[in-house]
């Protein structure tokens, strides 16, 4: 093997991942050939090789949802370098520190009221995971055993482990396969399209009915707030949270929202419960927690919920990750929460937002075309058919730009501090890419 020091050819890695690496969502070995980023900085991906005749992309994916400042960033350079000269990690286990304290605080001071209490993870999935075992031990520990379905609504996703897994959308989604071992669910229907939509009182009313049948089974609804990713991207009526907030208070049952995808300004908001002026039971944290920087999650909750589970027969959370609080990841968490208020970002996302607007309007008129929406620094190009990935990647990178489509779906959420050319250069891709794809 080379050393790891020295740059491998870009021939020679490419051979060795397609004989070892397995890519997310990809079978062994792949069929489609990555691209090899060298470096990366700002908003640009170097790669190691030229691709369709460019030597750098502008990443119009911030690492799926995560690098929201960028890539390279000094002051995010600096938080994780300072730590590492403290120390990289420490068992939680009887342990603590103050990156991972202070972050508590910080996450309990800036997401809505009455999220009192931290559970620092490792990734969104796993986040998900103890949000739901907060619920269900919640339950039992108070004497009311038999609550333990969920409850969500179609297009959905929350992760690929076991529980997130039980909770996407049966049909459309990515666990079809596992349909008849998962742990069965109940599901209402997709919710409203349209961020401006009016509230439809007929799905009100069927979420109604569905929290009035199964109340005494229910441990907790669990949804992705005002935006569906991955099960769809679509957007819907934020007043549909407070309908929900009201119906689990009126039937019992605890309220989680994955703000996983939508926390730290993606939409507009700084969380997207915000759009609502509502505070949920439990609330997952995850994905631009970091600024991209490293893994990192977290699971927020109530006193009511922290209280009713320390009261139990068994009055612990039996959770306890590794890597749980590590001081890197949390002291990049840290610095790139402040990096953030510190600056006026919801001008940035509004600027994005027109932006994506003005330069994703011409893809309506392109044929296969059947939506176009935008919503705070999201784009969305919804086409009448499959995507042909490959075809669209192809045409996005002659175009100088890394999108990354799936299904019917081609789709942007630019970096907060991509600049204007460059996010309609980005619209100028998606484009094409619908164009081709």
């Amino acid at each position: 093997m080379p050393d790891q020091h020295h740059a491998m050819p870009a021939a020679e890695l490419l051979a060795l991942d397609r004989q070892h690496v397995w890519h997310p969502y990809g079978p062994m070995p792949g069929r489609q050939e990555p691209l090899v980023v060298s470096s990366a900085s700002g908003v640009r991906l170097r790669l190691a090789e030229p691709s369709q005749g460019q030597d750098e992309l502008v990443d119009g994916m911030s690492s799926w949802w995560s690098a929201i400042h960028g890539y390279n960033h000094p002051v995010l350079n600096e938080a994780v370098t300072d730590q590492l000269g403290r120390m990289s990690h420490v068992m939680f286990g009887g342990l603590t520190h103050e990156p991972a304290v202070r972050l508590a605080a910080r996450l309990v001071e800036i997401t809505p009221p009455g999220l009192e209490h931290v559970f620092l993870a490792d990734s969104g999935s796993v986040s998900v995971e103890v949000a739901v075992k907060m619920c269900l031990q919640y339950w039992r520990s108070i004497g009311r055993p038999g609550k333990t379905r969920l409850l969500t609504w179609r297009g959905g996703y929350h992760g690929d482990t076991w529980t997130p897994m039980a909770v996407c959308d049966p049909e459309g989604g990515m666990h079809e396969l596992w349909s008849g071992i998962l742990p069965r669910q109940l599901f209402a229907d997709v919710p409203p399209s349209g961020f401006d939509a009016p509230l439809d009182p007929a799905y009100v009313d069927h979420l109604r009915s569905l929290l009035s049948a199964h109340a005494d089974e229910l441990a907790a609804v669990i949804v992705e707030p005002v935006v569906q990713g991955a099960g769809g991207m679509r957007f819907h009526n934020p007043g549909y949270l407070r309908v929900l907030r009201e119906l689990c208070d009126e039937y019992d049952v605890l309220l989680i929202l994955d703000e996983i995808a939508t926390g730290f300004g993606r939409t507009g908001a700084l969380f997207a419960a915000d759009h609502a002026g509502m505070t949920p039971d439990v609330m997952c944290l995850g994905k631009s927690l970091t600024g991209g920087y490293l893994t990192l999650a977290a699971t927020l909750c109530t006193e009511r919920v922290a209280n009713g589970i320390s009261r139990g027969a068994v009055p612990v959370l039996a959770h306890g990750p590794t890597f749980m609080g590590n001081p890197l990841a949390t002291a990049v968490a840290l610095a790139s929460i402040d990096l953030l208020l510190g600056q006026d970002w919801q001008r940035e996302v509004k600027r994005i937002e027109a932006g994506l607007q003005e330069g994703l309007a011409p893809a309506r008129n392109l044929p296969g075309v059947r939506d176009v929406r935008v919503l705070g620094a999201i784009g969305v190009v919804q086409l009448t058919h499959e995507v042909d990935v490959a075809a669209a990647t192809r045409a996005a990178v002659r175009e100088g730009v890394w999108v990354r489509p799936f299904r019917d779906l081609i789709y942007v959420m630019p970096p907060f501090v991509t600049g204007d050319g460059d996010v309609a250069r980005i619209c100028r891709a998606v484009c094409a890419a619908a164009e081709e794809g």
